[in-house]
């Protein structure tokens, strides 16, 4: 026997990264420390959270009558700020366009924006900074956001928008303000916005001259004041208590209240902001709807949902759960040529790549949208990137149609919770309906 032959070396385990400590964590903390310095980045939370996709409808089978196909009407219009408006505005689909800022955006993404909404007859919104000529000229129906930084404020403005969305706080970062860094702070944005060019902004997290529901009450007088009692109120929150924060801005006397998700989008703030404040879009509907219905105000006022809505059977859900509308933000910026793959060479050289790329506030998006260079704004043809919004639109109304349909609907307004049922847990007691296969709704008699 050969006494120099070795044993054979101990079996070794795979190495294995924490769940906690993953390797986004790590090269974050390697970051920090290098840098002394927060994450800034725009669009909405990453990590995942319950959403629309843990919601399945119940399609009729015997227990149900479905309409057949495209033969049989079903309805897609909304009227909004019914309530006082002397002109509430009428809608041919219940999806709108969010408020994304001219500085934010370029001039030909909002033309786009404007363009594309226009062609599906629904309406979009100015966003902070103030209202440009491009948007105004190419939007049918135009909503005015009125914020707390005041930047573009104009009451001749406001006379020339369809409606006004006092902002209270967005879904992204409810009560953060927002920013906009010097590299986007061109000429004109420093114009519309008196600032200084180049010099970084940050904007308000709250309105300078009120403090509570009883200010906002007053507020909302002047605008209706201002506005000779035309345009519809709109009063918009981030999602962290919507139950009281759509009790209070009913009573602050608001036409329509816009309630944003974790989910929606935003320009820039903090990565912490993004994915620890807030909660999801799934967890703020029917709580709203409660609000509403204890004052005897549902579908008076009308509830408009953001956060992530994606496609046709998202739209249906948040009407089914009992919203009148939603509104899409970085879905809208995909359809007009976000994150596109063709500028995938671009974006690798910025670090990053198609699907991913998240630093809106560099200004240096390669596909000429969230960005104020002179050249790369040459990128966005405005007319073909409406024309892609208003088929993106048509598909979505269109597959909110076929799901209503199939559940015996006449109209995608007469969607209803009993339609619904949850995969998860945590989805059935944030949307109030029984989990697949049971009748039992978690938390509804107490029990969890």
């Amino acid at each position: 026997m050969n006494e120099h032959v070795k044993a054979p070396a101990a079996p070794r385990t795979l190495p294995r990264e924490s769940a906690t400590f993953d390797a986004y964590t790590l090269s974050e903390i390697r970051r920090a420390a290098a840098t002394g310095i927060y994450d800034i980045r725009g669009a909405g939370a990453k990590r995942k959270v319950p959403h629309f996709d843990d919601l399945l409808f119940l399609g009729a089978s015997i227990s149900r009558y479905p309409l057949e196909g495209y033969r049989e009407r079903c309805g897609t219009d909304v009227v909004l700020g019914t309530r006082f408006a002397k002109k509430p505005i009428e809608l041919k689909i219940p999806i709108t366009i969010a408020g994304m800022s001219f500085g934010s955006l370029s001039g030909p993404a909002k033309e786009a924006l404007g363009r594309g909404a226009s062609q599906m007859g629904t309406s979009t919104t100015t966003g902070d900074g103030g209202m440009t000529q491009e948007e105004r000229g190419h939007s049918k129906t135009l909503v005015y956001q009125y914020l707390p930084s005041r930047y573009g404020m104009n009451p001749d403005d406001i006379r020339k928008a369809d409606a006004i969305e006092v902002v209270i706080g967005q879904g992204a970062k409810p009560g953060g303000g927002g920013m906009l860094l010097g590299q986007k702070i061109s000429p004109r944005v420093a114009k519309m916005r008196t600032l200084p060019e180049g010099i970084d902004q940050r904007s308000a997290c709250r309105h300078p001259d009120w403090t509570g529901p009883d200010d906002l009450e007053i507020k909302i007088e002047e605008l209706r004041e201002i506005t000779d009692w035309e345009k519809p109120i709109y009063v918009k929150v981030g999602a962290s208590r919507p139950y009281y924060d759509t009790a209070l801005a009913v009573k602050a006397g608001a036409d329509v209240v816009v309630v944003d998700g974790m989910q929606g989008g935003t320009a820039a703030t903090q990565e912490v902001f993004i994915e620890n404040v807030g909660i999801p879009t799934l967890a703020c509907i029917r709580n709203a709807v409660k609000a509403l219905q204890d004052l005897g105000m549902h579908r008076k006022v009308q509830l408009i949902v953001s956060g992530g809505i994606r496609n046709g059977a998202d739209v249906a859900k948040a009407l089914a759960l009992g919203a009148d509308a939603v509104a899409i933000g970085t879905a809208a910026l995909v359809a007009l040529g976000d994150n596109d793959p063709k500028w995938e060479s671009e974006y690798e050289a910025l670090g990053t790549r198609a699907g991913a790329y998240d630093d809106w506030h560099e200004g240096r998006d390669p596909a000429g949208i969230t960005t104020q260079d002179a050249e790369l704004m040459k990128r966005l043809d405005p007319v073909m990137a409406g024309r892609r919004l208003a088929n993106y639109l048509a598909v979505m109304t269109l597959e909110a149609q076929t799901i209503a349909r199939a559940c015996g609907k006449s109209h995608v307004h007469n969607l209803e919770p009993e339609d619904l049922v949850a995969l998860t847990l945590e989805s059935a007691a944030m949307a109030q309906v029984p989990l697949a296969g049971t009748s039992w709704v978690p938390g509804q008699d107490g029990r969890f």
